[in-house]
């Protein structure tokens, strides 16, 4: 009679996968800019929320219904994603305010919209008067731009941004940028800083 085998399977070691959760007021842009960050070999996960409406109200309540359902680990971070653009001091003084109330909350804002901090990619995004002048701009440098990026790769261009970002927050401001200027370097600083570890 012979008697069964018994294999034991080593345990996976997969390592834990921070996670950024991003509510943006784009549709296309911010989460395809988003996903290009990721690195296949990094311990990092970032999902971006489907939204139904851009206004920063909606924005944060795309935010707190998947909180609600979904809660954080104390290594995640949720963040908010939003244009200056028409929006009034009012609304976005709500949305940071929420993003006060916990550290792994954060708020990214550019002025006067997330193609600014696209534009930081190529240069110093210099005498931008309105959205529709920063998306001339932009074309220069990306022609076919139509609020997709799936097919442009900027990732060697992000340390570029950064740099160019965080000069013109100086002195860094607490809340959004009163003029042209974005603290979405902030929350790129977090992403790719943590994938590199």
């Amino acid at each position: 009679m012979s008697k069964k085998r018994r294999y034991n399977r080593p345990a996976g070691t997969r390592s834990y996968r921070k996670m950024f959760v991003l509510s943006t007021e784009g549709k296309h842009t911010e989460p395809e800019y988003f996903q290009m960050l990721k690195n296949e070999k990094a311990v990092i996960h970032i999902k971006c929320l489907n939204r139904r409406s851009s206004d920063p109200k909606s924005v944060l309540k795309e935010m707190r219904q998947y909180l609600k359902k979904e809660s954080l680990r104390n290594n995640d971070e949720a963040w908010l994603v939003i244009d200056k653009d028409q929006w009034t001091d009012e609304q976005l003084n709500v949305l940071y305010k929420w993003s006060e109330t916990d550290l792994r909350y954060g708020l990214a804002v550019s002025n006067p919209q997330f193609e600014y901090w696209l534009l930081l990619h190529f240069e110093n995004g210099n005498k931008i008067t309105s959205s529709k002048n920063c998306l001339e701009k932009l074309k220069k440098y990306l022609p076919d731009y139509n609020k997709h990026l799936q097919y442009v790769s900027l990732r060697d261009k992000v340390e570029d941004a950064i740099i160019r970002a965080r000069t013109k927050d100086n002195p860094p401001c607490s809340t959004w940028p009163a003029n042209n200027g974005t603290t979405v370097y902030r929350l790129v600083e977090r992403i790719i800083g943590y994938g590199k570890k």
